[in-house]
């Protein structure tokens, strides 16, 4: 009788087994990958890689766990996968130094738009985890130790004594580009901790914001009848990990803000939607992407929501900055070669064309993307061309910013348009593999063009999918 008892109890504990041990080996991956001082410079790509293979065994042993405690275990995975994340600075990006001085400053009372990082002026506000002082190399130059911060350390000099300065910031000489939603971000990450805290308080906090993201993704999947578990791939994934939890990135507060758009305008909100992009936008500018999706309800309406949201969040930055709320925004347009179709910019196009024709053809083919997209959304399928919109347009413009794609990841969750994790795949292997010419520039066209297929593959199954369903006798 034991035996019989005990069997049913095993094989009820098998699933959470399972993903308890498919996560466990997750955590140990993310851990090995964040790992201060790892001395395999690949250990980000490789992890992540692998940690892809491990997240689809993973959300598919979900399927056997029952319905009532699926929330429960991806919320416990979460946790398990977010110490890891957080048990090390940033591993692949050191743009969160900026925003915790960015947050210090405006403690401070003054604005993150008036002065650059280098600019001595603030110096009394210096903490040493972000600044110290440099030395002079035998030709002169400012020399920074290397490990000197735990992320890559930024050789500078003061402004305007021309010390030489080591700081943990990027772009040290120019002015902040964010916009003015991040900002307030910065400053209510940096207002309860005191300036000597180092990078924990905003890995905590992409933590929570994409603990938000999940259950959102959860509450849109159990009222539309789809499986729950589908939140897993969000929540367990390592790529939200290591860009939202580890590097901390203020693109998962913005990827928060567009679903929560998205959810509002589905449930016949198109004010509060717009008030909700409108703040997306005002965090990174790239949401302003998938507007065309957005305006199948009430567009005026939504418009003018989303306008005035994204002034009024500008209204407190201009008495001190005035133009300069732009910050390094067109500086860093030309720099990242958006403006000429630089590098790998508008990669795909460069496979068919050169010159100027890239960026022409791209523009083109976005115009068109927006075009359709708007006339064709609807509250049945604005998931779908999110992800199409989002995808498509990360795949041709090629950033070389993986994060930009976590934006991406929760629609291909709504809609499941698994073949768009080769665009988030391509940005990585782009941003993280070492770029040796000759062979870099072909290997970064060559991963565009393999998700490219991806994505082509994938519509090509569903329309074949739709024509065989609707022929007669099929």
């Amino acid at each position: 009788m034991s035996l019989y008892l005990a069997e049913p109890a095993v094989s009820r504990a098998k699933p959470y087994a399972v993903s308890g041990l498919l996560l466990l080996a997750g955590a140990v991956l993310m851990w090995w990958m964040v790992l201060p001082g790892n001395s395999f410079a690949s250990a980000p790509i490789v992890g992540s890689c692998v940690s892809w293979l491990l997240l689809i065994a993973a959300v598919r042993s979900l399927r056997h766990v029952p319905r009532r405690r699926i929330g429960a275990v991806i919320m416990a995975g979460s946790v398990l996968l977010g110490l890891a994340a957080v048990s090390g600075p940033p591993r692949t990006s050191n743009d969160s130094a900026r925003y915790a001085w960015d947050g210090i400053v405006q403690k401070a009372g003054t604005s993150p738009y008036a002065h650059v990082p280098a600019d001595e002026t603030l110096a009394g506000l210096r903490p040493e985890w972000l600044f110290r002082p440099g030395t002079t190399g035998g030709e002169g130059q400012p020399v920074c130790p290397a490990d000197l911060f735990g992320t890559e350390a930024v050789v500078s000099s003061g402004v305007p004594s021309g010390e030489p300065l080591c700081t943990a910031i990027n772009r040290p000489q120019v002015p902040t580009i964010y916009p003015p939603a991040a900002e307030i971000y910065f400053l209510v990450g940096r207002a309860a901790v005191p300036d000597t805290a180092g990078y924990l308080p905003f890995q905590l906090g992409g933590w929570l914001i994409s603990t938000a993201v999940t259950l959102m993704l959860l509450t849109i999947l159990i009222r539309a009848k789809e499986p729950p578990h589908l939140a897993a791939a969000w929540a367990w994934s390592p790529f939200v990990h290591l860009e939202a939890v580890n590097n901390a990135h203020v693109d998962v507060l913005a990827c928060a803000l567009m679903l929560a758009a998205g959810l509002l305008l589905v449930g016949g909100k198109p004010y509060r939607s717009g008030a909700a992009f409108g703040a997306a936008v005002a965090t990174k500018l790239i949401p302003v992407i998938v507007a065309p999706a957005l305006l199948f309800r009430r567009p005026a309406g939504f418009i003018a929501s989303a306008a005035g949201t994204f002034a009024i969040l500008y209204v407190p930055y201009l008495p001190a900055a005035g133009a300069g709320v732009f910050g390094f925004l067109p500086g860093y347009l030309t720099e990242e070669g958006y403006s000429q179709g630089n590098g790998i910019r508008f990669g795909l196009a460069q496979l068919v064309s050169a010159g100027p024709w890239p960026m022409l053809l791209s523009g083109a083919a976005l115009a068109a993307l927006a075009l359709w997209t708007w006339r064709t959304t609807g509250p049945v399928n604005i998931w779908q061309r999110q992800t199409t919109i989002i995808g498509l347009t990360l795949l041709v413009v090629s950033p070389s910013y993986p994060w930009y794609a976590l934006m991406l990841l929760p629609f291909i969750v709504l809609s499941r348009r698994w073949e768009y994790i080769a665009v988030i795949v391509a940005l990585d292997v782009i941003y993280m593999v070492p770029t040796v010419p000759p062979l870099g520039e072909a290997l970064d066209q060559g991963v565009l063009a393999a998700a490219a297929l991806a994505v082509a593959a994938g519509a090509w199954r569903r329309c074949r999918r739709r024509y065989t369903a609707g022929r007669p006798g099929s």
